[in-house]
């Protein structure tokens, strides 16, 4: 999808050489800081920007690609004098799909009892919902979705998910932004860490946990009472759980560097780039 691609702003550089695809069914996660290029990434995809260096495709074509793609900006912002029905029924309208698919998916993103109000009395998460709900018109084979869980409670989100777990078994690709890794570590397939425009680590969880190698933190409870924990480089996690074994332990939970762990490690060894 990304090959060698590089963004200039003026003496900026939003994104350097960056090299990046995904496969249909799968969901890709993009982590970095504010400034990390992660927005500038997905309007090169969208063909909002045009690269200084390097090729974009989307779905084999270069971008604004003909074929269906689906956008979440983070910032969503509506005529607020519409309704939820009127607005979905105009996005219906310019994909050229039938104004009952529209109503179905304000149902599926638990909107239908606020069809009918104005866009101006909705709160920040339900226009989050209202912008998933039009970002998924057409059924897109691709969706890109920058910090789409933003002002939503834990109960939503949950369902958000469900709806990417749902278009990602039917085939679709998703790319995602968001600052909040902890929810990404269980509900993405990969993740790509960017810092100041370049790509520092791509893989999944598992991957990313090998090869930097951190720590893990043993905790064991025994018979007699006592408990203790240990934090242990990675190479030596089996020898430790064999010897804890050994003592007939109440409960063993070993716990893994988290998703932050991993891309603090990772921002941190990254090499500066040049100036």
């Amino acid at each position: 999808m990304l090959e060698g691609v590089v963004k200039r702003f003026g003496t900026t550089m939003a994104v350097a050489g960056v090299t990046l695809s995904v496969t249909f069914g799968e969901r890709l996660a993009l982590l970095g800081h504010n400034g990390a290029g992660k927005t500038t990434l997905m309007k090169l995809m969208l063909g909002l920007a045009t690269p200084s260096a390097g090729s974009v495709r989307v779905l084999g074509e270069v971008p604004p690609a003909r074929q269906p793609v689906g956008f979440l900006p983070e910032a969503v912002a509506f005529p607020e004098a519409m309704t939820g029905a009127e607005l979905i029924a105009f996005y219906a309208r310019l994909k050229r799909r039938p104004p009952a698919e529209g109503r179905v998916l304000l149902r599926r993103v638990g909107l239908d009892g606020a069809a009918g109000r104005r866009v101006a009395t909705y709160s920040k998460g339900m226009r989050q919902r209202l912008g998933l709900a039009q970002a998924l018109l057409g059924q897109p084979r691709l969706l890109l979705l920058d910090e789409p869980t933003g002002g939503l409670d834990p109960e939503v989100r949950a369902a958000f998910y469900d709806i990417l777990g749902e278009r990602v078994e039917s085939g679709a690709a998703v790319i995602l932004s968001s600052h909040l890794l902890a929810e990404l570590e269980t509900r993405t397939d990969r993740i790509a860490i960017l810092d100041r425009g370049r790509l520092v680590a791509l893989g999944t969880v598992d991957a990313l946990r090998a090869r930097a190698g951190l720590p893990v933190t043993v905790r064991v409870r025994l018979k007699d009472g006592t408990a203790r924990t240990d934090v242990v480089p990675a190479a030596d996690k089996l020898a430790t759980l064999r010897r804890l074994l050994a003592l007939d332990p109440l409960d063993l939970t070993v716990a893994e560097p988290g998703l932050d762990a991993l891309y603090a490690h990772f921002v941190a060894v990254a090499p500066c780039p040049p100036c």
